[in-house]
C-alpha cells in the first residue's frame, strides 16, 4: 500500500483545546505508512466571500487549505460543539472547501467527524451537523465512524494519557484509512 495522508481539521482555535489534543493523538498514533497532519490555518481564513474567491484574489490562507486538502487522501474533523452546532471557524472552512461547487479539494475523499464537548453527549449535534455540511460540500462522509466524547468522561486526564480514548482515536484513524481507495 502506498503512503496515505490524512488531513485533520480542528474546530477549536484554542491552543490547549481538548479537541486539538485529540487531533494530536491521531497524528502521534498513526500506523506505519500513514501521515496524519493537523492543519493549523483555519483561524487565518477570511469569511467565505465569492467576490474574493477568484484566481486573482483568492487569499493565501484559502489556497493553503485547499492545497492541503487536495494533497490528502482522507480527512478527519475533530470538533467541539458550540451552542449546539458547528463552530464558525469550521463552518467557514467547509464553505471554502466546497468551492468550486461540485469539484472542491476534498471531493469524493473519505471524511470522518469526531470530537469532544462539554455536554453529556460529547458534541453529537455538532458532529451530525458537520457530517451533513461536508456531505453536501463533496467529501464522502463515512457515517459509520463516530466518536463523541463528553469532556467529563476524561476526568481531567490528557487525551494522550487516557488509554480508552487513545485506543478509540487509533481505531478511528485505522477505519478512515481503510476507506481510502
Amino acid at each position: 500500500m502506498a503512503d496515505i495522508t490524512v488531513l485533520v481539521l480542528v474546530g477549536s482555535l484554542r491552543a490547549a483545546s481538548v479537541n486539538r489534543q485529540i487531533a494530536q493523538v491521531a497524528a502521534d498514533s498513526a500506523p506505519d505508512g500513514v501521515t496524519v497532519t493537523v492543519f493549523d490555518g483555519l483561524g487565518a481564513l477570511p469569511f467565505y466571500n465569492e467576490d474574493i474567491d477568484t484566481p486573482a484574489d483568492t487569499p493565501a490562507a484559502v489556497t493553503a487549505l485547499r492545497d492541503a486538502a487536495a494533497a490528502a487522501d482522507a480527512a478527519l474533523v475533530v470538533t467541539p460543539e458550540y451552542n449546539g452546532s458547528i463552530p464558525a471557524v469550521l463552518k467557514n472552512a467547509i464553505d471554502w472547501l466546497s468551492r468550486p461547487f461540485g469539484n472542491g479539494a476534498l471531493k469524493d475523499k473519505p471524511l470522518a467527524v469526531i470530537g469532544a464537548a462539554l455536554g453529556q453527549y460529547g458534541g453529537v449535534w455538532a458532529h451530525d451537523e458537520t457530517r451533513k455540511s461536508f456531505g453536501i460540500a463533496g467529501p464522502r462522509v463515512v457515517e459509520a465512524i463516530k466518536l463523541s466524547v463528553p469532556l467529563k468522561s476524561l476526568d481531567g486526564v490528557h487525551p494522550a494519557e487516557h488509554a480508552t480514548l487513545a485506543a478509540d482515536v487509533r481505531d478511528v484513524v485505522d477505519k478512515l484509512v481503510a476507506e481510502v481507495s
